[in-house]
């Protein structure tokens, strides 16, 4: 990051203030720098993960950058952290509002996974497109929920959250430091530098010694209430990298004898275009931790909560997209009971075949998934009036279509990934009602809108729209996308 001094105005000297998508890249780089240390293993996805995509990119030339170019999917980045109360959250968003970033999507992890895992998420991420390009970097961030009786009892739900209400994450500075820079959208040079050294810190994995007998306490209910509830801190849980193709760098970390998790979460690789999101990771490994015995003693101790996750990203999908996705994710689990012994891999790229269009054009056409359409430099010359649908546009060569990367994530594989790494499944009582949290909930918790992932693919499909509309003579109101509802 630099930031040199600008010689001196009729003012005096000025010094040039480091921007907002700055501080952004600069915590992505130097978390990443920071979990290397921590997890060796996570160096090695990463080189992985570059050899991939240059060997991608000779392979594929120009259309492997159609969802990103290789310098932007290099760089790009997701952390996972967790938190244990609203008042955590809330703090957490500031600091995260001090990179631009705000909280997008809501994610029941406890309704996605069969094993115990008691959270619901949202994930932090920059929502403007020239924010995104500059630096894409997402945080999903996960919160508690001590309240649901079907994990925690009264008993210890008293005793979680009075363990939790008497911890501090992040330190005041560090958070007075993040309201300045979302105020201003920037900091001086000296109080960046401050701000990102006290924001990496607070990640880390702490050096204190570790209540044992209270930790397993919480982990026979779950792991992952014990990796929130269990300690006296934060840390990173994972920090993922992107790559271009997902089954080859599982093949070759497999290869270096690296432990990945059974199955690549998401959509199935197949023949047609990539949408959502597909992820997998190495292993959680066994971490050394300090441990405090009952008798006041420490001892070495060993706990299993981090690992090396990575991800592909595809097409954003649309309302009625992302319905047909749900279907055919439903209609795989019924033909995989129905047949145990294939492999669920190959019946969802069966089922994606039978059911999904085989193009890009055709899934703009059909409008199931999210695009930025521009006019064509060179339009029909034939004396026709431009049409007034997508489809016909797209196919007459009158627009071009561009897609819109998924920008966020799938609630059942952001469980699977949990789940794979999880030591046991934990406890959870199905005969009691579920606590009710919704995205409305979690906005108040937070105190700032929880925004819908929708909503904003379709501001930005509507903005390049209404341009073709207005570049063709067209009317905007005719430029919609006919609606399929075709049941697998």
């Amino acid at each position: 990051m630099s930031c040199e001094p600008v010689p001196p105005g009729k003012e005096g000297r000025t010094v040039k203030r480091v921007e907002q998508w700055q501080l952004r890249a600069a915590f992505a780089e130097r978390l990443s720098r920071m979990y290397g240390k921590e997890v060796p293993a996570y160096t090695t996805l990463v080189e992985v993960s570059h050899e991939v995509n240059e060997d991608v990119l000779r392979t594929r030339g120009s259309a492997a950058e159609r969802l990103g170019s290789l310098d932007r999917v290099t760089a790009e980045r997701h952390g996972a952290v967790r938190v244990g109360t609203p008042a955590e959250l809330r703090q957490v968003a500031r600091i995260f509002a001090a990179l631009g970033m705000r909280p997008v999507g809501f994610y029941d992890l406890r309704e996605a996974a069969v094993s115990a895992v008691p959270v619901v998420s949202t994930a932090f991420r920059p929502v403007d497109a020239e924010e995104l390009a500059r630096n894409p970097f997402r945080v999903f961030t996960s919160l508690l929920t001590p309240g649901d009786p079907r994990f925690f009892d009264p008993g210890l739900r008293a005793r979680l959250e009075a363990f939790l209400a008497g911890r501090e994450l992040f330190p005041p500075e560090l958070l007075a430091l993040a309201d300045r820079a979302a105020a201003e959208r920037e900091l001086p040079p000296e109080q960046a530098e401050r701000f990102l050294r006290l924001a990496v810190g607070a990640f880390e994995l702490s050096c204190e010694p570790v209540d044992r007998a209270w930790y397993r306490t919480l982990e026979r209910v779950s792991a992952v209430a014990a990796d929130i509830g269990g300690v006296r801190s934060t840390h990173l849980n994972h920090l993922t990298p992107r790559v271009l193709d997902i089954d080859e760098l599982y093949r070759r970390m497999t290869a270096r004898g690296i432990e990945m998790i059974d199955t690549i979460q998401g959509p199935p690789g197949w023949q047609g275009p990539d949408v959502l999101l597909r992820q997998t990771s190495f292993r959680a490994l066994a971490e050394t931790r300090a441990m405090r015995t009952p008798d006041g003693s420490v001892v070495d101790g060993a706990l299993r909560v981090r690992f090396g996750e990575v991800e592909a990203r595809g097409i954003a999908l649309t309302r009625e997209g992302r319905a047909r996705y749900d279907e055919l994710v439903d209609l795989v689990d019924r033909r995989s009971a129905r047949t145990p012994g294939r492999r669920r891999e190959e019946i969802a790229r069966e089922v994606w075949e039978q059911h999904l269009p085989r193009t890009e054009r055709e899934l703009a056409a059909r409008g199931l998934a999210h695009f930025t359409f521009r006019t064509a430099a060179d339009p029909p010359r034939d004396g026709t009036r431009p049409p007034a649908d997508i489809g016909t546009l797209l196919r007459r060569g009158w627009v071009h279509a561009e897609p819109l990367v998924y920008e966020d994530f799938l609630p059942r594989s952001a469980a699977g990934i949990f789940q794979s790494n999880l030591t046991s499944q934990g406890t959870r009582d199905n005969s009691r009602e579920a606590a009710a949290y919704d995205a409305g909930w979690l906005s108040g918790a937070l105190e700032r809108e929880v925004l819908d992932p929708f909503a904003l693919y379709e501001q930005q499909q509507h903005r390049s729209l209404a341009r073709v509309a207005h570049e063709l003579g067209l009317d905007r109101t005719a430029l919609v996308h006919p609606v399929h509802r075709e049941h697998p």
